[in-house]
């Protein structure tokens, strides 16, 4: 493997050249450090191509970044890195274990959970060997403009993919929790009952505020609460588990609303008669393998169940005191919570329907009783957590960019405002007159997803790392390269069940983002 030319190591945003060589050899860093005040610790984006110095601290054996003053505290990062995590995808995770069965289904959840911490010691190990705590420049240390503009392109188009989808479930669900509150009548036209203006009026006044705050760490309140709406929905499924009886009976259309809303608790535990359906109950007894038709497509999809990579090196950037340890311990505890959320909602929410389970868990609630007041709350703990989920999924779009058209440029207010009003315009338009082509994220999500989680981390780590510290035949850049191609073996795989979807004009995927 060619070195990288000299040109990608003089990077520092002051315009100096600096030879990374010497701060490589043997972990040590040379002294190069302006004393004078400055505001670059005002803001991480205020030295946009990462500032490649770090000191030693007082043993002289682990690095310090001082590229940017970190002031999150650890359970802040661990409540945005969750939030980050925690999609939309859990709703589909029920369908997802009705197509393997229990034990496959945790076994491929568990064997997912420890690849996305390995992805993780991947990032990390190459941010701290040059000290760059910024995806877009790993990139450009690695590959020089052609990784940077890489990192940041995959960014890009993943992250506006899944903000897109995340709007899209605002647009399609709020309208009809509303509607089913305040029992409505579908053809009413009140504008509050349309989904166009509620997903301005939820990107005006909820979304746009909080992506416009100047620091990623800022957001760890409204990470705390959007991660309690899901404990929420966690806590509701496994309660309707013990309430529901298998087999279930359907609301029926042919009762009344009044009927249906004031009987529906009492018929709960006793099953329904009147204006109910019947369910077949061949299929309630929990399958611990199953092998079906869908259940290749489920391999992709938990594939992708921890996508938080582009945000890690941001919440790295902002943390007190950072070490690659600390930093690789609040990846481990997020990781560890959602495992746990995800498992759980899947179990119950499957031992609730069994084979009967939708693609998207609470439909499933809304075929026994869709004025259920304790689901619709759901419901709407749902969509709050989705739309708090934005902003944090914004900021590394925003970050990339600065980073690819804007580098070298100090924080500016205007910039900030700017790209974030763009980018949620962009959104908006998408969702609101063209819904139809937001199948075309399914494409981008099914390359960008590998490259951020499997491949970038893997090919950066084996070109980041020197040589003389950890040879190519080496064990750690083996089962990086291994890594690697398992990346590009889920690539595969998802854009062949993609492409054969939309040949066959059905829709096997099991919900996601």
């Amino acid at each position: 493997t060619m070195e990288p030319a000299r040109s990608e190591m003089s990077i520092l945003p002051n315009g100096k050249g600096h030879d990374l060589g010497q701060e490589i050899l043997q972990g040590h860093c040379q002294l190069n450090v302006d004393w004078r005040p400055s505001n670059r610790f005002d803001d991480p984006d205020s030295t946009l191509a990462e500032n490649i110095e770090f000191l030693p601290n007082g043993e002289g054996k682990k690095p310090r970044f001082t590229d940017f003053e970190g002031k999150t505290s650890f359970g802040m990062s661990v409540f945005n890195l969750g939030n980050a995590i925690m999609g939309s995808g859990i709703l589909g995770l029920a369908y997802a274990m009705a197509n393997t069965g229990i034990l496959l289904f945790l076994f491929l959840l568990t064997a997912v959970a420890g690849l996305s911490c390995y992805s993780i010691h991947l990032l990390l190990k190459s941010s701290g060997v040059v000290g760059i705590r910024s995806y877009e420049q790993l990139g450009f240390r690695a590959f020089g403009m052609t990784g940077k503009m890489a990192a940041g392109i995959a960014i890009t188009l993943q992250n506006i993919g899944a903000m897109s989808s995340y709007l899209y479930i605002v647009k399609s669900e709020f309208p009809l929790v509303l509607q089913a509150f305040l029992k409505a009548d579908t053809n009413s036209g009140e504008w509050y009952l349309n989904g166009n203006y509620l997903v301005v009026l939820v990107s005006l006044s909820v979304i746009l505020p909080l992506a416009l705050m100047k620091q990623l760490g800022y957001l760890g309140y409204a990470s705390g609460f959007s991660l309690s709406c899901m404990v929420f929905f966690l806590s509701a499924v496994i309660y309707k588990k013990f309430q529901i009886l298998c087999p279930f009976e359907e609301f029926s259309a042919n009762s009344t609303l009044a009927h249906a809303h004031s009987n529906a608790t009492a018929n709960h535990a006793h099953g329904y008669h009147n204006g109910h359906v019947m369910v077949d109950d061949s299929h309630c007894s929990p399958q611990m393998f199953t092998v079906n038709t869908h259940t290749a497509y489920t391999i992709p999809i938990l594939a992708f169940a921890f996508v938080c990579h582009p945000e890690v090196l941001p919440i790295y950037t902002e943390l007190r005191n950072p070490t690659q340890r600390k930093m690789q311990h609040i990846s481990n505890i997020s990781i560890l919570i959602m495992y746990t959320m995800y498992f759980l909602a899947a179990l119950f929410g499957y031992l609730t329907f069994y084979t009967n389970v939708e693609a998207e868990l609470l439909h499933t609630y809304s075929r026994i009783d869709p004025y259920d007041t304790l689901i619709l709350c759901v419901r709407l703990a749902v969509l709050t957590a989705v739309t708090l989920t934005v902003p944090i999924v914004l900021f590394p779009v925003r970050r990339a960019i600065q980073e690819m058209i804007f580098p070298n440029k100090t924080f500016n207010w205007i910039r900030h405002v700017a790209i974030a009003v763009v980018l949620l315009t962009l959104i908006n338009m998408l969702v609101i007159f063209a819904p139809n082509i937001l199948g075309i994220f399914g494409i981008i999500g099914a390359t960008s997803a590998p490259c951020l989680i499997f491949i970038f981390p893997a090919v950066f780590y084996i070109r980041i790392v020197p040589k003389d510290k950890e040879p190519m035949r080496s064990t750690p850049k083996i089962f990086a390269a291994c890594f690697a191609g398992l990346g590009v073996l889920f690539m595969i795989m998802s854009l062949s069940f993609i492409i054969i979807d939309w040949t066959t004009g059905s829709s096997s995927t099991l919900g996601g983002h």
